[in-house]
C-alpha cells in the first residue's frame, strides 16, 4: 500500500473522532492531534497540518511543509490523493490571509499597513525576488526578528509564492518619507508578486 493510502486510510479510520475534536477533553484533543501529526510524518518527515475552526461547512485541513520547497511535491501528492469527505476541504500549503494584517510572532507584532518594501536586484538567483522591508524595527538582525517579517510575508502571499518567488529578504528602519525613498506599501506586495511571476515566466 503506497504512504498516501496508509494515511488516508487511518484518516478515514478516525474521521467521525477527528469531525468530533472540539467536543474531546483537552487530553483526548492533544492525543488525537499527535496521533495525526504521528501519522504524517510517517508519510513524509517534515510535513505538518494546520486545522482550521469548525464552521457550518466543515473544517479546512491545510497541509504544510513550512516553506522547505525539497517537500512540496508531497503536499501536493497527498492533497491529491485526497478522499471525497463530507465536512473536510483538504488544502495544499498555507494560503494568503488577505491585506491589512496584523501578525503576532514571538510577542512582536507586525502590521502591514505601516511597513513597506522594496524590490532588490537577487544577482545569486536572478529569477527570483529580492526584497527590503521597511519595518519599525528594521535594523534588528536577530533571527527571531527576521522569521516574524517572513512569517508575516507568507501571510500575505501564502506559503508557495513565498517559497518560490523571494530568494532574498532584508530589512531596514521606515524612512521618514518611504515613497520618496522608493518604497511601495506592502499591502501591494501580492499584486506586484502576481506582476513578477508573470513577467518573469514571458
Amino acid at each position: 500500500m503506497e504512504k498516501t493510502e496508509i494515511f488516508w486510510q487511518w484518516f478515514q479510520d478516525h474521521n467521525e473522532q477527528l469531525i468530533s475534536l472540539g467536543d474531546l477533553d483537552e487530553k483526548g484533543r492533544r492525543e488525537l492531534e499527535e496521533e495525526l501529526q504521528n501519522k504524517l510524518t510517517e508519510y513524509c518527515d517534515g510535513l505538518t497540518c494546520d486545522m482550521g475552526e469548525a464552521t457550518a461547512d466543515g473544517r479546512t485541513l491545510t497541509f504544510t511543509a513550512e516553506g522547505d520547497t525539497d517537500l512540496f511535491r508531497y503536499v501536493v501528492e497527498l492533497v491529491d490523493a485526497a478522499p471525497d469527505l463530507d465536512w473536510w476541504q483538504f488544502v495544499a500549503f498555507k494560503q494568503p490571509l488577505g491585506t491589512d494584517l496584523r501578525v503576532r510572532f514571538d510577542k512582536m507584532l507586525f502590521e502591514t499597513k505601516k511597513m513597506y518594501f522594496q524590490q532588490l536586484e537577487c544577482e545569486e538567483e536572478p529569477e527570483m525576488l529580492g526584497l527590503r522591508i521597511a519595518v519599525a524595527d528594521g535594523q534588528r538582525q536577530d533571527e527571531d526578528f527576521q522569521v516574524g517579517v517572513y512569517v508575516t510575508l507568507e501571510a500575505l502571499l501564502g506559503e508557495f509564492d513565498c517559497a518560490t518567488v523571494i530568494g532574498y529578504m532584508d530589512t531596514v528602519p521606515v524612512p521618514e518619507e518611504p515613497f520618496k525613498s522608493g518604497f511601495q506599501p506592502l499591502d501591494d506586495l501580492p499584486q506586484f508578486v502576481d506582476w513578477f511571476k508573470r513577467k518573469r515566466d514571458e
